[in-house]
């Protein structure tokens, strides 16, 4: 059947069909039913950022009083509240008292928006509905969508609503691209591919797909597994092409070495070079990732931030996509997610991430050990990490996860990213295990015994997935019956209290020490720069408490103009600072709203602080044995 009688048979069967899995929900004081939910998703003037959405739905047998349709509010993987809401118009709802397989008219159907994420659909007896909205829809990202005049990218949970209680829902997609553009996702079975079936809303949504006339793909195969390499350039890519995909193999090969075979036939990373200087993200899917650099292939900077990031991502193939937190997955899109356990899904993601660089040869052992280096010392001078423990960070990632608030906030002060402070527990973790056993046991092992336990040998808890989510306790058990030891004091100190992690112990099982040093620029006097804002001078994101900054009346907002009399910039301010030494008060001018102030800052002790991950001098040959099993994975 050539593309486009399949294209018809396809959107026939799209419009005709009435039978697929029933579930059922309370509506309207009434049991209600769908025999089929369907979306075709349009965009036919690229040029208005405008996704339109047509989605049908037949009742099986008597309709309740009302359907209810919803957007979520915020989308798996990232966590911050968006209100994709707020970018749907044009709503509109239709009916008819018989099938959509059945000749009778339209009638235009009454509705009312009930709230900021829901729009109520009057049955009154009828039986079939077609609703039709629009999505504007202008960001390249993992989260959202974008539509132009050069591809559509959508991410479903911003252009998709579902109806109220019927997530677990079979459903269909069928999108119709505009003249000459391609499709591409983690699901195609074809090339010409318009109509897919979903078992449920969640898997729907957890589709990324790109459409354009010019992506490229590139294919290889591992362990009979097939992995397509997408990748949308809008710069030069500099004939790095080749060495991109060759690359992603070397990493998809370290990391199933680790794990054994995934739990699917086919894997897309849909990767875009999008030169624009400002769209950047990563984003996790059963059969996909989505990878967004803001510059061009050809450029040494985006080719390693999307290397990086494919390592990290392909880990969430087993690390949170399938062995998950219980309550990441199925989600309620009507409140913000609560969970304690993102420094395990994302912050040992992370660890296993920048590992695995070194593991596929991409690294070098001083890349791997500085990169550890870097991540250690980013927690110890982050002062909200001596306040917030791994957990409570995960707890409220609402509240940092790319979310933008109205209000100044304090939270650099008081809070800490579950990104490299979970980071910096699976370091510890990972090496008190293989300290203390020997080599015998580590993180892998535990990972692969959560992988095992939680989803492949669970019993199916819900309509979403294989297996069931663990909780923080399942995870501290696994890991003290992998270990041989108890690791409860440890999860108490570190994990579920702010503790700081025993570093030098765990690396000098692997004979290396942590070396802490003064920067060479050692003064910040407690000021974090707002890189977020533009314009003249330093704009301070910032001011750490009982800082020498706050202790000189200098606030969040203020613009540093200069420092010692000497005009300041984004680049030279801390060196302008760090001429001054311990002791000596150093002349600031700010502008803060319409005016200029003048104070004085006393510089402390030097408040920014390098560390160093150095080889002990005792190091043993049994210590650099270990160290090496460790940075190779064995």
């Amino acid at each position: 059947m050539n593309s486009r009688r399949k294209f018809i048979a396809l959107r026939a069967a799209f419009l005709m069909a009435a039978v697929c899995f029933v579930w059922t929900a309370t509506l309207g004081g009434e049991e209600q039913k769908f025999n089929y939910i369907s979306y075709h998703l349009k965009m036919s003037r690229p040029q208005s950022h405008l996704f339109e959405v047509e989605m049908a739905v037949q009742v099986d047998g008597k309709a309740g009083d009302f359907i209810d349709f919803q957007m979520p509010r915020w989308s798996p993987g990232r966590y911050a509240v968006f209100d994709f809401s707020k970018n749907v118009q044009e709503f509109q709802a239709k009916g008819k008292p018989c099938t959509f397989n059945q000749k009778c008219a339209y009638l235009a159907t009454p509705f009312m928006r009930v709230d900021d994420q829901t729009w109520r659909v009057e049955s009154r007896g009828l039986q079939a509905f077609v609703i039709n909205y629009k999505v504007f829809g202008d960001d390249l990202s993992g989260t959202f969508s974008q539509l132009d005049e050069r591809h559509a990218n959508f991410n479903g949970g911003s252009i998709f609503m579902y109806i109220a209680g019927h997530k677990q829902d079979k459903v269909s997609l069928m999108i119709t691209p505009p003249e000459g553009w391609r499709i591409t996702n983690g699901r195609m079975e074809s090339a010409d591919q318009r109509v897919w079936e979903f078992p449920n809303y969640d898997i729907l949504i957890d589709t990324p797909t790109e459409i354009a006339p010019d992506w490229t793909v590139d294919e290889f195969k591992v362990d009979g597994k097939t992995y397509r390499v997408v990748v949308h350039s809008f710069g030069d890519e500099g004939g790095k092409r080749p060495q991109l995909v060759r690359d992603i193999e070397k990493i998809v090969r370290a990391e199933t070495r680790m794990w054994g075979a995934p739990d699917f036939e086919s894997y897309t990373f849909l990767i875009h070079f999008a030169a624009d200087d400002r769209s950047g993200d990563g984003m996790e899917h059963l059969t996909s990732t989505q990878i967004i650099e803001p510059g061009a292939l050809a450029e040494s900077d985006s080719y390693e931030g999307a290397i990086g990031t494919a390592a990290h991502e392909f880990f969430h193939v087993w690390n949170v996509k399938r062995m998950r937190p219980v309550e990441l997955g199925p989600w309620d899109f009507t409140r913000p997610l609560a969970t304690r356990s993102l420094w395990i899904a994302e912050g040992i993601t992370n660890y296993y991430g920048h590992m695995m660089l070194h593991r596929a040869g991409l690294w070098t052992e001083a890349q791997i050990l500085t990169s550890i280096s870097n991540t250690i010392g980013g927690i110890e001078n982050s002062p909200g990490s001596a306040w917030m423990s791994p957990e409570e960070a995960s707890l409220i990632a609402p509240l940092r996860d790319r979310a933008v608030s109205a209000q100044r906030v304090d939270l650099a002060n008081t809070a800490v990213s579950y990104y490299p402070k979970g980071e910096t527990i699976g370091i510890v973790l990972d090496l008190m295990i293989r300290g203390r056993t020997g080599g015998k046991k580590s993180l892998d092992d535990v990972m692969r015994e959560m992988y095992r336990r939680f989803y492949l040998q669970s019993p199916n808890a819900t309509y979403y997935l294989r297996g069931r989510g663990y909780t923080g306790e399942d995870f501290e058990r696994v890991a003290t019956e992998i270990a041989g030891f108890d690791l409860h004091e440890f999860f108490e100190n570190y994990v579920r209290h702010a503790k700081q992690p025993p570093y030098d112990e765990a690396l000098s099982f692997v004979g290396l020490r942590l070396v802490r040093t003064p920067a060479s620029e050692p003064f910040n006097a407690g000021i974090t720069m707002d890189w977020e804002e533009g314009g003249e001078g330093v704009p301070i994101g910032s001011v750490r408490h009982n800082s020498p900054a706050e202790d000189a009346g200098l606030s969040q907002g203020d613009v540093i103009l200069s420092i010692g009399g000497e005009k300041v910039t984004r680049e030279n301010w801390r060196a302008a600072l760090s001429r001054y030494k311990q002791g000596q008060r150093v002349p600031v001018t700010a502008r803060r709203d319409r005016r200029t102030i003048q104070t004085n800052i006393t510089l402390g002790p030097p408040d920014r602080i390098n560390y160093r991950i150095e080889e002990r001098p005792d190091a043993t040959p049994q210590m650099r044995a270990l160290r090496a099993a460790w940075l190779q994975g064995k």
